[in-house]
């Protein structure tokens, strides 16, 4: 049979309107920042591809009076108006999606056609329905005259930039709260250019704040006094060293944390559909996601089939530039992040776990780890245990629903699960026995904005999204 070649078909870099310096955005303003400036990479490359100014201690304390001012205004605002300054970003963001899904691409290393088709239309999405509730506050369940907690500190991770970015601005800001951001130190452009599309909505100056910087100004924002709130996500160990920080003070704290996921696999499964899935679950985003579908739980019965079957569907993944439309795996964040990833990787040979790297051709240049799947792993393992955040998947097995409860639930981490079987009453009974804030049934990776989502255990606490994650941002 003849073997088809996809020719390449990237999208033009030109149209991310790339800037040499950007800064951090305090009271409206972008500003330079009195920290050392830090240069973000395109991990696809390893090329510079922008200075970024970034806070110090002393903007933070600028970025936070700023914000506490602006509360005065934006809390008193009746919700019909803050609820047009939302859907004016929502739409702000759409038109200008091509250029925020190339400059995700360049800075994340995700595929364009991940953050073209998922990234920044639900980021929009979030806008729009939490605009929608600005004026309704008092039907959300709350209580009569909800108010809004003050000013949101919001610490948000490099996997998903801009989306967590509206996971978290946007309820903060149609319940009437202010806010300051940091975002991530090696993806901070895309929470930039949300800064400018502040302004062109003309919104009030220090409503929102962004702070680029390293950890030491997300330790800034988590310690100051006038912060009321604080939304974190990212690592387990940064949400524990939080929540000591906080405790004892009266500030609120939501933590989304990360994930060792469980997607269950019965012998009644449709496998085709669940193939995808499993594909989805753990690959998407190079497998950068908290809530990733990382151990595959397959009934013993159909196991070698699943097997023979995954390893066909992994071997046809594109590893390769993140602008080239065809692309299903971009490139690994950074170079930490890979070195973390080829540490686990060596631990799960070390361990005894069959090994099976996909055969797919690599890029010569910039951070990459081809996808992998580990057979015959164990629980005891660390590929079982530790969230690795990359495109590995640890395959182990089960033989009945309860041995497949207790698998799925042998894990300090609670943050999703997906269940894959015809049987109706089997997703209901297994999603009633698993101890994960997310719970999928014949699908994987759906978000919408309308659904809460969060974790239990140490995959952290608090909602986003729908309107149980309201009440975050209220005080109730």
């Amino acid at each position: 049979m003849p073997v088809f070649e996809y020719a390449p078909a990237p999208e033009s870099r030109a149209i991310a309107n790339l800037k040499d310096r950007y800064k951090p955005f305090i009271n409206g303003e972008f500003v330079d920042g009195s920290g050392e400036p830090l240069k973000t990479i395109n991990p696809a490359t390893e090329e510079v591809l922008a200075e970024v100014g970034t806070a110090s201690k002393s903007d933070v304390d600028t970025a936070v009076k700023a914000a506490r001012k602006a509360f005065s205004t934006w809390s008193r605002m009746p919700g019909t108006e803050r609820a047009k300054y939302l859907f004016r970003i929502a739409r702000l963001i759409q038109e200008r999606s091509r250029e925020l899904a190339v400059l995700e691409s360049l800075d994340n290393g995700k595929p364009i056609k991940e953050s073209r088709d998922s990234d920044i239309p639900t980021a929009a999405a979030h806008f729009f329905y939490h605009a929608g509730w600005a004026d309704k506050l008092d039907y959300a369940g709350y209580g009569p005259n909800p108010k809004p907690l003050g000013v949101a500190g919001q610490i948000i991770p490099w996997n998903f930039p801009l989306l967590m970015l509206a996971w978290k601005i946007a309820p903060a800001l149609a319940t009437g709260n202010t806010v300051v951001l940091k975002p991530a130190e090696t993806t901070p452009l895309t929470a930039l250019v949300f800064a400018d599309i502040c302004r062109q909505a003309e919104l009030p100056p220090g409503v929102v704040n962004i702070l680029p910087g390293a950890g030491d100004i997300g330790a800034s924002i988590v310690e100051h006094p006038g912060i009321d709130k604080i939304a974190f996500t990212g690592s387990t160990e940064v949400g524990k060293a939080i929540q000591r920080e906080v405790a004892g003070t009266p500030k609120k704290l939501t933590l989304e944390l990360g994930g060792k996921a469980a997607n269950i696999v019965f012998e009644d499964a449709p496998l085709d559909q669940a193939i995808e899935g499993i594909v989805n679950g753990i690959f998407f985003n190079q497998g950068h996601v908290c809530c990733a579908g990382s151990r595959l739980l397959v009934q013993e019965s159909i196991a070698e089939e699943v097997l023979e079957k995954l390893r066909y569907r992994v071997s046809t993944l594109r590893v390769g530039d993140p602008l080239d439309k065809n692309t299903d795996v971009g490139a690994i964040n950074s170079a930490e992040q890979l070195a973390k990833i080829r540490g686990l990787v060596e631990s799960g040979d070390a361990e005894g776990a069959q090994r099976w790297t996909s055969p797919c051709p690599m890029p010569d240049r910039g951070f990459f780890f081809a996808p992998t799947v580990f057979a015959n792993v164990h629980q005891s393992m660390r590929i079982a245990r530790e969230e690795i955040f990359g495109p590995v998947l640890s395959v182990l097995t089960f033989r009945t629903p309860d041995e497949a409860v207790a698998k799925a639930n042998n894990t300090p981490y609670g943050l999703s699960a997906g269940i894959w079987t015809e049987k109706g009453s089997r997703i209901l009974w297994m999603a009633n026995q698993l101890r994960a804030g997310v719970v999928w049934a014949n699908t994987f990776n759906r978000f919408d904005p309308t659904a809460p989502f969060g974790g239990y255990q140490e995959s952290g606490f608090g909602r986003e999204g729908g309107r149980t994650g309201l009440e975050a941002y209220l005080n109730v």
